[in-house]
Order: C-alpha cells, then structure tokens, then sequence
C-alpha cells in the first residue's frame, strides 16, 4: 500500500474515532489509546507489513432481528470469529474495509452497515507470522435473514450461531458482542 492511500486510510479512521462517541467509558479510554496509536504510526498503522502491531477492521453480521451472527473458523487462529481482516489499498476508510471482509470471508451480500459498535485490542493466536497485535475497529451490519454463507480460502467454515449460543463457541466474541445486541 502506497503512503498517500496508507496515510488518507490512517487519516479517515482517526476522523471517525474522533467523531464517535462510545456506550461504555472504557471503550472511550480504548478510544483515545487508538488515536494516539495512529498518530504515533502514521500510515504504518494501516499496513500489515509495516510492524507488528496494526489496524484491522471487521464485521459482527446480525440477522435483523438480531438473534443469529455469521462466525468465521478461522484457519491461522483455530477459532470461531466475527468476520474481518486487513485494510486494502482499495478500501476508502474502515467501514468500507469491514463490509468488505464479511463479502469475502461471508459470501453473504446485501449486508447494511449500523456503525462502528467496539474496539478491541488484542495479541494474536494461532500462526499468524510476524502479526502480533491488531487494533480492532468491530462495526455492526446486518442482513435481512441467515442467508447461505460461502467459506473462503481464508476458514475452514463459516456458519450461522444463535447469540445465546455464543459463550460456549466463541467466548471473546461474546464479550465484543453482549453490549451491542442490549
């Protein structure tokens, strides 16, 4: 990714965390913690291969009625997780980045976005390489029905779970994911 795009992809997710105003006070203090993460890196915190520690992006897909979300196996980490990824030099800010991950991870079209719902820092499992951290911008969508998924290259499945289902399979996205249903 070339430093014009890597710099303006930096530039408009800074914008949008100035301008989004968290439920929870630690998700404000996450907040201000990305903000100096992206000023202190540029547009190094946008390229994966730029340091270990960068910006991704991803997607908690509800069913609209928001009962059911698309979960992703995925294959470098060995576990169950919301859809996302990296940013791509073809992304115009970090919404655009997420919608885009659950198309190719998902398969599922027609997804609406809500917003940036959570933030979530964390070190890495599984074989990821010399990827250590990802600051994580978690957006909400969703999709009229549990539409038929398609898995990728990228997971070994992907498939539709019951939001009450969620603390047994996939633990950390129930935690993302209680205070955005509520």
């Amino acid at each position: 990714m070339d430093d014009l795009i890597a710099q303006q992809l930096a530039n408009r997710t800074a914008d949008l965390l100035g301008g989004w105003s968290p439920a929870r006070p630690q998700q404000g203090v996450l907040r201000e913690q990305y903000l100096a993460f992206i000023e202190r890196l540029g547009a190094d915190a946008v390229r994966k291969p730029a340091g270990p520690e960068h910006l991704t992006a991803s997607c908690f897909l509800l069913t609209e009625d928001r009962s059911q979300v698309l979960l992703t196996l995925h294959r470098k980490a060995g576990r169950w997780l919301q859809l996302g990824g990296h940013y791509e030099p073809t992304d115009a800010d970090p919404a655009e980045a997420a919608l885009r991950e659950a198309l190719e991870e998902g398969g599922v079209p027609g997804a609406r976005l809500v917003g940036l719902a959570d933030l979530d820092r964390h070190e890495l499992v599984g074989a990821f390489g010399a990827c250590r951290v990802h600051w994580d911008l978690g957006f909400l969508a969703t999709v009229p029905a549990a539409s038929a998924p398609v898995i990728s290259d990228e997971s070994d499945d992907v498939r539709w779970f019951r939001i009450d289902e969620l603390a047994e399979v996939a633990p950390d996205v129930a935690r993302r994911l209680a205070p955005i249903v509520r």
